[in-house]
């Protein structure tokens, strides 16, 4: 079949050629046409101006409409004054006149004078007809060669369509040979002569099927590991770990014990929150590398990244005991790392002895009831579930007991440090104020993971002690340090906001110290607020009543419509960091911040945003128009 397209291309190629030959050909020996019939024609109009007695208009276009088909005439006399025009804008042959124009035919007016009877003639000739039987000739002469060209291609497909079939056949039988048996002596088989060459390619064909097998298969291996790789830590991801766990664990008699192990990166939101993403990811990658080193020294272990915080670790046949020394060391290391980090915390490690044959589900659930139990002990902490059977139905109580004990601590021994990073407004009209942030400590003074915990007090009906403890002390230290210039906001949970009792502690609260009421803003999630809109509009007419003000966070994440402003009545929202991040790269970012800042100034709202981590992000935001940025880039968290 190539040297069947071979054979159609060189002949279209030379139908071309010759098509090529003939228009040049036809276009020259028209252009001859025309040129004589243009100079006969002036020939016979100057002879008619010549020997014309009368120098009316009208005869002498009369006599030239009888002598010649004319597309524009125009008679006048030499100084300009017109005495007759007639002109036929329409050209009935412009594929002619266009083709015969790019091989340099021109069709302009001629113009013939006589002085004697003062008079001038300016004519263009109508070439209609010569034009539209040359785009007839034309069209033949381009089309004939490739409809020969294709005719032959079809006879010459025919010929050898009987000429291959018969070899065709031989190949197939010495395929269908070669399938049932390898060693088939491909010279007996009885193949025409200009088959010679595949006698041998049929011969290789064996081993290199082979071959071939054998790459792809690695090949296949290679795109799967890629599938199942963790993208920041290069890692196995949660799907590799659950094929690892079914495969050689619950489904393998030889491994009879072990110990699991989940670690949990606690500092992973406040990072992305506070410093950006960027150093979340760098977070993230340290504390693997941390994990690695330490189960170097293990034979057959295995780490594994499952979700955004926690890594997963197998240790087969590793007893009990020397469990804690591993426990021991990876503290140790996550010590050093939060010390040069300047982080609160690294992560918590929750380790449990497994057996063959158990679920993963429950394996889960008790390796994470175990990161409960070590976070509420000393910074970067573990803890070990040795029995794993009694752990399956008391370690939720024990883990909340735990929590529970830590939370009342905290709120009873008031064992809470603050923190603000401010908001930059972008300009001077612009009000702006520092957020607080809160670390909350243990009786030891190690500092808790702030998102456990307030997932745990949240949990146990703490979390509105909480968040009276947070404004008592906000509050106090305003007034003791004097800051009643200064503008802060206080984040507040959707319990708090939607429970009457702490709505009327909180305006008799504020009522209490109204010159610095006056200077507070509290900042209620989009989703909190969403929950109940008849509760939060009356907690926000409460705050405004007491002189405060209030900043929806996290705006962008939900479905809202400005009829929920409308509503409501906030003073700020605060656009989640998801559309502030690499805003200067993101057009549809862009947009969507552009809508939101036009439309919330509209109504009186102002705008803020949060994880701004790089100066591009900064210009890129003030460009349009945002009333304050937040983030690493703009300021740390420092006390208070």
């Amino acid at each position: 079949m190539k040297i069947l397209r071979s054979l159609l291309i060189t002949q279209l190629i030379a139908a071309f050629f010759l098509a090529i030959f003939a228009l040049i050909a036809l276009v020259f020996y028209t252009q001859k046409q025309l040129e004589q019939e243009q100079q006969h024609a002036a020939i016979v109009i100057e002879h008619i101006l010549t020997h014309q007695l009368s120098s009316d208009a009208k005869i002498i276009t009369r006599q030239l409409d009888r002598s010649f088909s004319l597309k524009n005439l125009r008679i006048s006399q030499l100084d300009g004054t017109i005495l007759h025009e007639q002109n036929q804008s329409q050209n009935n042959a412009a594929f002619a006149t266009m083709v015969l124009n790019a091989f340099g035919s021109e069709f302009p007016l001629q113009t013939i004078k006589n002085i004697d009877q003062n008079i001038q003639v300016a004519y263009q000739l109508d070439f209609s007809k010569k034009l539209n039987s040359f785009t007839t000739l034309l069209f033949i002469l381009m089309f004939t060669p490739f409809l020969f060209a294709i005719a032959l291609s079809f006879i010459n497909k025919k010929i050898a369509a009987l000429s291959y079939k018969s070899a065709t056949a031989s190949v197939s039988n010495v395929i269908d040979s070669l399938s049932k048996d390898p060693s088939f002596d491909v010279k007996k088989a009885d193949l025409p002569a200009e088959f010679s060459n595949i006698s041998s390619a049929l011969q290789r064909l064996s081993t290199s099927l082979d071959s071939q097998f054998t790459q792809m298969t690695s090949s296949a291996q290679q795109i799967a590991e890629e599938a199942y790789k963790d993208p920041i830590t290069d890692l196995p991801n949660r799907n590799r770990f659950v094929q690892y766990y079914e495969e050689n664990i619950r489904n393998n008699a030889q491994v009879d014990f072990g110990i699991f192990a989940i670690t949990r990166c606690t500092e992973l939101q406040t990072l992305n929150q506070t410093r950006g993403y960027q150093e979340g990811d760098k977070y993230i990658r340290e504390v693997a590398n941390v994990i690695k080193k330490v189960i170097d020294n293990y034979k057959d272990s295995r780490v594994f990244r499952l979700n955004g915080s926690d890594f997963g670790v197998f240790l087969p046949r590793v007893t009990a005991k020397e469990a804690e020394n591993f426990a021991n060391s990876l503290q140790s290391r996550l010590n050093e790392y939060q010390h040069s980090a300047e982080l609160d915390s690294a992560g918590y490690t929750g380790l449990v002895v497994y057996e063959a044959g158990k679920a993963l589900g429950e394996l889960l659930a008790i390796a994470d009831t175990s990161i409960s139990l070590a976070q509420t002990k000393q910074t970067n902490a573990w803890h070990l579930q040795k029995d794993a059977q009694g752990m399956e139905t008391s370690s939720g109580n024990y883990g909340n007991q735990n929590w529970r004990a830590v939370i009342d601590d905290v709120i009873e021994n008031n064992r809470i440090s603050l923190f603000v990073q401010q908001i930059q407004p972008s300009n001077r009209s612009s009000r702006a104020y520092s957020e607080v942030l809160v670390r909350f400590k243990t009786l030891e003074n190690q500092i808790l993971p702030t998102a456990s915990f307030l997932a745990m007090a949240e949990k146990l009906d703490r979390i509105i002690h909480i968040d009276k403890l947070v404004i008592e002390n906000t509050l106090n230290t305003i007034k003791n340090k004097n800051l009643q210039d200064q503008y802060f906001g206080i984040n507040l949970s959707a319990r708090s906001v939607h429970d009457e009792q702490f709505n009327i502690w909180l305006e008799r609260r504020l009522l209490k110290d109204t010159h610095i009421a006056a200077k507070l803003v509290f900042e209620v999630s989009e989703f909190g607020l969403q929950q109940n809109l008849k509760t939060s509009k009356r907690f926000i007419d409460m705050i405004h009543r007491a002189g405060s003000r209030v900043t929806v966070e996290k705006f962008g994440v939900g479905i809202t419509s400005f009829k929920f402003f409308r509503d409501l009545k906030p003073d700020y929202v605060k656009m989640d960091g998801s559309y502030t991040r690499q805003i200067n790269e993101d057009k549809n970012n862009q947009y969507f911040m552009r809508l939101m800042i036009d439309l919330a100034h509209r109504i009186g709202v102002g705008v803020f945003a949060e994880s701004v981590e790089t100066q591009e992000e900064k210009h890129m935001l003030e460009s349009l128009f945002i009333d304050g940025n937040q983030g690493y880039y703009i300021g740390k968290p420092l006390p208070i």
